[in-house]
């Protein structure tokens, strides 16, 4: 496969010099930003599935007319915790 690459960044020296301060050992500010592009690009994807499922349930909801309260949506989420550390380690 090729590679392509990101067009070059202008930014302000102190932003440069915030980022070099961060490197860890060994690593290059170029592997630096490639790892935040890609961070970045997982959390927008992550987001956007996170609100298509959110418009989703809202619609369904409003098909069929199934509500629940935070109340019994808190008390599902605590019953599954309770079970998940009730379980033998592996």
């Amino acid at each position: 496969m090729k590679t392509a690459t990101i067009p070059s960044l202008r930014v302000d020296p102190e932003l440069r010099a915030a980022a070099e301060s961060v490197l860890k050992e060994g690593e290059t500010l170029s592997a630096f930003v490639e790892n935040s592009l890609r961070s970045q690009i997982h959390y927008r994807r992550t987001q956007a599935e996170f609100i298509a499922r959110g418009l989703r349930a809202r619609e369904e909801a409003k098909r069929t007319g199934v509500y629940y309260s935070s109340e019994d949506v808190l008390a599902h989420l605590e019953a599954k915790i309770a079970a998940a550390k009730a379980k033998p380690d592996k």
